[in-house]
């Protein structure tokens, strides 16, 4: 059958494999039949309770087979999917059910009684429960969600509103970004093509589907038949044994989970028979990282990529090129337009750097309830006109470099180089250069406001080994290694683990935020 919505993905293998796993959730399964039979009891229910084409539903849930089932369902009755990712607080919820007008939510047991005591219960119409929570009039069990099951006719169009992701920026309160159905298919079509998926993977879903990269590895596996493997942990031990127990093929993960995985397994003696490949991105994985995944995994297929939410998935770095362009965010995936522009030349050439500007069909729709920021964000750009004419395309905000083979390497945000002595420095180019004494492992470089030298560099850092960490010993390598302009002015030994977003990348804002008030202390 052809797949045009979200919904397609699922019923599409109901035809040759209805009974293959669809996902795995620890100890639990389902199968593509099994899992249809669960989405078209909720979506029965959602119509029955006046959910309509258009209305956004709030899915509040760890991850796990019910929130993959409601998710399908809104989709399915025409609705918007809103996955929240459970570790943020209520009010961080109470903002999102707000901001875009949520109706109907679904949630767990304990998220349903921290709603008791919230100011938004009143604005809700349905509340379907997952577990155990006190009883209030507008709750419904889940299990009673799934009571019957009667015949939906209601039409789908693929440039519908399917899903509001959000996203936190460097200044305001998260941005609910708007993607269509052909979004999420488009972006499904381009990365399992580049990832060579095929129904007899299985991946690895440790990111959260509020996050598009976690949201990605539902929508390859179910786009060829394959299974998604349910992680809720980040602990690497955990993550180790469901690779080994579970047979998975395919791991995606950001950086700071490749740090600690490689820091685990090089202490442990452990085979990964049936992993092919691993994919990053989210950020740079520190070289001395890098160098080590590819003995520490089996030496699978490793895939660098680079992407944000607006534009889905941007670029990717083939494994064949991953020793001689280590590090590079390669080049444009299939079917996407990607542009290297410097807003006063022009279109960038080899060695030269530029803002990376993307376009085409998995271009969001902008913001939610934000038209100002969106016209700010998605706009025509005057220097691609005789390539894309009147066509917008989104600003990322990052600087990037084109080397001489075309293939893009990431320097900074555009909002956070620093400025020192006249030199502009890359906050990455700072960290990369103090990852590689392998003295630490996190590291969160930033500029701090000097009245002589405009700006000084400033690092964040978490030690390898706290007990055997020389600060000393770290500014020497620092003075030895790195030119003085860009040598820290101060380092901030971290105390434990730094902390990080709903997706599970380091929290630069709040990490800088805590180090600058420890320093005016």
């Amino acid at each position: 059958m052809s797949i045009f919505t979200f919904h397609d993905l699922l019923t599409h293998n109901l035809t040759s494999r209805a009974e293959q796993t669809a996902v795995i959730d620890g100890e639990r399964q389902v199968s593509y039949r099994e899992l249809s039979d669960q989405v078209d009891a909720l979506s029965t229910w959602l119509v029955e309770h006046n959910v309509n084409a258009g209305d956004r539903v709030g899915i509040y849930l760890r991850k796990s087979i019910e929130e993959v089932v409601a998710t399908i369902a809104v989709a399915r009755v025409g609705a918007v999917f809103v996955n929240i990712n459970v570790q943020w607080k209520l009010s961080q919820l109470e903002y999102v059910i707000n901001n875009c007008a949520i109706k109907t939510l679904i949630i767990d047991g304990r998220g349903a009684r921290e709603l008791r005591t919230s100011n938004v219960l009143s604005r809700l119409d349905n509340i379907i429960v997952k577990g155990s929570s006190s009883s209030h009039p507008k709750y419904t069990a889940w299990q009673d969600s799934l009571a019957k099951t009667s015949v939906i006719d209601r039409p789908v169009i693929n440039t519908g509103l399917a899903a509001l992701l959000y996203t936190s920026g460097s200044t305001g309160q998260p941005k609910g970004v708007m993607l269509s159905h052909l979004n999420l298919l488009e972006g499904a079509r381009s990365v399992a093509k580049y990832l060579n998926n095929e129904s007899s993977d299985r991946v690895l879903s440790v990111l959260p589907f509020s996050f598009d990269y976690g949201l990605s590895q539902l929508t390859t596996m179910f786009l060829v038949g394959g299974t998604i493997v349910l992680q809720p942990t980040f602990m690497p031990s955990e993550i180790v044994k469901t690779l080994v127990e579970k047979n998975v093929t395919g791991m995606p993960a950001v950086p700071p989970t490749w740090v600690q995985l490689a820091q685990y397994l090089q202490v442990q003696n452990i085979e990964f028979p049936r992993l092919r490949y691993l994919t990053n991105t989210g950020g740079k994985i520190p070289d001395n990282v890098l160098e080590l995944l590819p003995d520490l995994f089996g030496q699978p297929e490793i895939f660098l990529m680079y992407g944000l939410t607006e534009a889905f998935r941007s670029t990717y770095l083939p494994p064949d090129m991953f020793n001689c362009k280590r590090g590079s965010i390669g080049r444009a995936i299939p079917n996407a337009g990607v542009y290297v522009v410097d807003h006063e030349k022009g279109v960038c050439g080899p060695g030269e750097q530029g803002e990376l500007l993307h376009a085409g069909s998995l271009v969001s729709q902008g913001y939610w309830g934000n038209p100002e920021v969106t016209a700010e964000k998605f706009r025509v750009c005057h220097h691609l006109e005789n390539v894309l004419g009147e066509q917008k395309v989104v600003y990322s905000g990052d600087l990037v470099r084109i080397d001489e083979d075309g293939y893009l390497w990431f320097v900074s945000r555009l909002d956070s180089m620093i400025k020192c002595s006249g030199f502009r420095i890359s906050p990455t180019e700072v960290e990369d250069a103090v990852s590689a004494s392998y003295m630490v492992t996190d590291v969160v470089s930033y500029g701090v406001e000097d009245r002589e030298l405009g700006q000084v560099v400033h690092v964040a850092v978490t030690p390898r080994d706290s007990s055997d960490f020389n600060l000393d010993v770290l500014r020497r390598y620092c003075q030895k290694h790195m030119p003085s302009y860009m040598q820290p002015r101060t380092i901030h030994v971290w105390d434990g683990s730094m902390p990080r977003t709903s997706s599970g990348k380091l929290d630069r804002p709040l990490i800088i935020k805590l180090a600058t008030d420890e320093s005016a202390e």
